[in-house]
């Protein structure tokens, strides 16, 4: 069985973005991200980060990995990355006698990079038999340079000739996301490229490195979106009803109650103008509560769902709902925010929990929301299951 470490280098000063590896990146440190994948991989047995910044190490534990502590003589600007990747090997070793087969090296900066691109780039070293790997991208450009005189050349073309994409010999970027290397030989190099080198294509739309501050903000974009995408694939194939929670779903879990004891709550109104094309596009709703309380009556009425209220068990009256309606739970989509949504959450195709939803629901649904209840969660959702529907006529 091949032993596999990856291995995220992260000093605390950068100089370009200051302190850029725990900028916010959609809504989470730069350096999150690449941990988070790191710990999908299936390929990786342990994710640490190397650091000599206490904050990053407090963060970097915080979302699953192991750390070790850089000293200052290796951390500066121009200390090099396998000085940091060598000491860390060193101390593992040293400290438990632990020595992987495998080392990867995993830049904090290249947050598209998915685990499955570092499952792919680990394959590529073993199916080729080599002693290191690297991540690479398709790159169909020309590049050009000056000459001593100051004159253009080219440098992997002759200017002289334009043949045609289809013509050329393939030629590749490295995206500096993933390297692979194996773990002795690196030790004895010192270096992550020697031997027989391996490569794995990445394609282009997870390729993108943070230098710069403008590297943030289309990373942001980026990011989004394909967060969005793997949202909407955690969606059922066909998403036939929509089950909502109330409290804390429809509102931000706060109520207004007058002296003379009745209650108030604030709702968003952009959740009717989902709800309302979410019917027109065929996907049935209903509303579940605890309670019985006249306002969730009221605002049921005013978009036009059906509800049911004083529900001792929920997961119960969803299912006979479902069945009278021929819908199977692997179709259904439920939406809570507290713990005794957890029993329907566990039976339907996806769970869904709003962004302050209780911790033990936010660990245990397919899917997180970006905003919380009360403020938009359930636009949200109809959008996210409106453009699965979308796709899916376009296909």
């Amino acid at each position: 069985m091949t032993s596999v470490v990856a291995i995220i280098p992260a000093r605390g000063g950068s100089k370009g973005i200051p302190r850029k590896n725990l900028r916010l990146l959609a809504g989470r440190p730069l350096i999150a991200h690449t941990i988070t994948h790191a710990c999908q991989a299936r390929s990786i047995d342990r994710t640490v980060v190397s650091t000599d910044d206490p904050e990053i190490a407090s963060v970097s534990q915080q979302y699953g990995a192991e750390v070790v502590l850089r000293p200052p003589e290796i951390s500066g600007d121009t200390a090099s990355s396998e000085s940091a990747l060598l000491h860390a090997v060193k101390h593992l070793e040293k400290t438990e006698g632990y020595r992987p087969d495998l080392v990867v090296f995993l830049q904090c900066t290249s947050p598209l990079t998915s685990p499955g691109d570092i499952d792919g780039t680990v394959q590529a070293l073993i199916d080729g038999d080599a002693d290191c790997a690297l991540a690479v991208t398709p790159f169909p450009y020309f590049l050009w340079q000056r000459d001593k005189q100051g004159n253009l050349t080219g440098v992997n073309h002759d200017k002289s000739m334009r043949p045609l994409r289809q013509q050329r010999e393939p030629q590749y970027l490295e995206t500096g996301a993933v390297y692979v290397m194996r773990t002795q030989g690196f030790v004895n190099a010192k270096h992550r490229f020697f031997g027989k080198t391996a490569m794995y294509v990445m394609p282009r739309e997870r390729c993108w490195e943070i230098d710069d501050r403008v590297d943030l903000t289309i990373a942001e974009v980026l990011l989004r979106k394909q967060q969005e995408q793997a949202r909407i694939q955690l969606l059922p194939e066909t998403v036939a009803a929509l089950v909502l929670d109330f409290d804390g779903v429809f509102t931000d879990n706060s109520v207004l109650v007058s002296q003379e004891g009745h209650e108030a709550v604030a709702c968003n109104r952009s959740d009717g103008m989902g709800l309302s094309k979410l019917k027109k596009a065929g996907v049935l709703v209903i509303v579940l509560s605890t309670e019985e309380n006249l306002v969730v009556s009221a605002r049921c009425r005013k978009l036009g769902l059906e509800c049911l209220q004083c529900l001792h068990d929920k997961r119960a009256a969803m299912l006979e709902w479902l069945g009278k309606h021929a819908i199977s739970p692997a179709n259904a989509v439920y939406v809570g925010n507290d713990m005794n949504d957890l029993p329907c959450m566990e039976v339907v195709g996806c769970s869904i929990g709003v962004s302050d939803a209780h911790s033990d629901v936010l660990s245990a649904v397919n899917i997180v929301l970006a905003k919380p209840g009360g403020h938009g969660a359930i636009r949200e959702v109809c959008d996210l299951i409106l453009t699965k529907i979308g796709s899916q006529s376009n296909a």
